[in-house]
Formats: C-alpha cells, sequence, structure tokens
C-alpha cells in the first residue's frame, strides 16, 4: 500500500511538472510574439504596401488585370512570403515563435530589422531549450498514458480467460506509439517532415490567402497538431532512447 500510494504522488509530481512546462512554454510563446511583433510589423507593412504598389503601376502602366497580376505574383515573386497577409501580425510572430522553438526552421519568414534579428538569438537561446524539456515530459506522461491503456486491456484480456503477456514492455510502447504516428505520416511526406522537425520549407502550413486572419480555428488546430505531433514523435524517441 505504501509503495501504491508513493507511486501515486510521483506520478501526480511528474504530471504537475509537465503541465507547469506547458503554462511556461506558452507563456515564453505569448511573450516571445509579442516582441516579434513589435519589431516587426512596421517593416512587414511597409514590404506588403511595396507589393501593392507594384501591382498598382503594373495595372497603370500594362493595364494588368488582378488574374494577371496573380499569375505574375505566382511566376515571380513566389518565393516571398505573403500570400498569407502580413507575417507579422501576432498571429504570424506566433508562428514563427513556435517555429524556432520546435527547430521547424522552414525559412518563409525570417527578421528584417536589426533588433528583430538580435531578439530572435536570444529568443531561440532560451526557447529551444526549454521546448525540448517541454516535448520531453510531454512524451513522458504519453508513454504512460499508453502503458496505461495497455496494461487495462490486459487485465480485461486475462479476466476473461486470455492468455496475453504478463508485461507491458517499452518494445510494446514503441510498436503503439510508431503505429499512431504512421496513422497520420503515411498521409504525406508533409507530416513526416513537419514532425521530425527537418522543415525543408518546400511546404509550410498557414500560407493560404490570408488564412491567419480568417480562419483563427483552422490556425489553431495546425498549431494543436504541430505540438501534439511532435510530442508523440518525443514519446517514441524517449523509448527508442531510454526503452
Amino acid at each position: 500500500m505504501p509503495d501504491s500510494s508513493q507511486k501515486s504522488i510521483q506520478m501526480q509530481r511528474k504530471n504537475i511538472r509537465a503541465i507547469l512546462l506547458i503554462i511556461s512554454t506558452f507563456t515564453y510563446l505569448l511573450i516571445g510574439a509579442a516582441v516579434f511583433e513589435k519589431l516587426e510589423y512596421r517593416s512587414d507593412l511597409e514590404r506588403r504596401h511595396g507589393i501593392d504598389m507594384i501591382a498598382q503601376k503594373l495595372h497603370n502602366k500594362y493595364n494588368f488585370s488582378e488574374k494577371d497580376y496573380q499569375v505574375l505574383q505566382a511566376v515571380v515573386i513566389k518565393s516571398i512570403s505573403h500570400k498569407a497577409g502580413l507575417q507579422w501580425g501576432f498571429a504570424g510572430a506566433f508562428f514563427f515563435a513556435v517555429v524556432v522553438i520546435t527547430t521547424l526552421g522552414y525559412g518563409h519568414s525570417t527578421p528584417n530589422t536589426t533588433l528583430g534579428k538580435l531578439f530572435c538569438m536570444i529568443f531561440a537561446l532560451a526557447g529551444i531549450p526549454l521546448g525540448l524539456i517541454m516535448f520531453q515530459s510531454i512524451g513522458e506522461r504519453v508513454n504512460t498514458a499508453i502503458a496505461y491503456v495497455l496494461r487495462k486491456i490486459r487485465s480485461c484480456l486475462n479476466s476473461r480467460g486470455y492468455n496475453v503477456l504478463r508485461e507491458v514492455t517499452p518494445k510494446h510502447l514503441l510498436f503503439v506509439s510508431f503505429s499512431i504516428g504512421t496513422m497520420v505520416i503515411t498521409i504525406d511526406k508533409i507530416f513526416f517532415l513537419l514532425l521530425s522537425t527537418i522543415g525543408f520549407g518546400d511546404y509550410v502550413p498557414l500560407q493560404t490567402d490570408g488564412i491567419m486572419n480568417n480562419r483563427p480555428g483552422y490556425f489553431a488546430f495546425t498549431l494543436l497538431f504541430i505540438v501534439g505531433g511532435l510530442a508523440l514523435f518525443s514519446a517514441s524517441v524517449n523509448l527508442l532512447v531510454l526503452g
């Protein structure tokens, strides 16, 4: 009984630690997003205004239609990340902060001001270790939850007369983690590159026209998918390294 009570206390402490890490990281991201917006928004606004001026000049000089300009935009200035709207509004700045601490590094948007670049380096130095610790802690909680579910299934099967394994091993947890991950990442290489933090930059989420401002639900889902997917990936890595 004392052992059970001790394990329960340890479990609660680990859960509290994971929750505190999530809150701390989220707060850090909010602060970082606010600073990035303050430092970069004006520069981003000027860049956007410059793009609109080019479109207006093309229309006045060559009688370009909106459709003609969209074709030119797709061919000539496709590399300019302005499709989603202003990149350094609060939503864009928050997404950039997430990309930094998760080391995804899409390269779709980078600070233009000197202060922005300096703050980005400082933000990354503290944010990346914080993100790694948070994902490692969440990964542990995910593995614990999977082990609990498997034990319940084993207990249920044993009560029905089935002969199953006596204990849940790291190999079983790893199999379940990768099975869940495979259900997601086999849809397309995009998800594998995202969840493994490779981030080549050939595909960047939230870059559809005006999506950051017009579809907050999808924006929130994308961030949750990134964080949840990386937590699952971290759980699998924990089992490979520590199992």
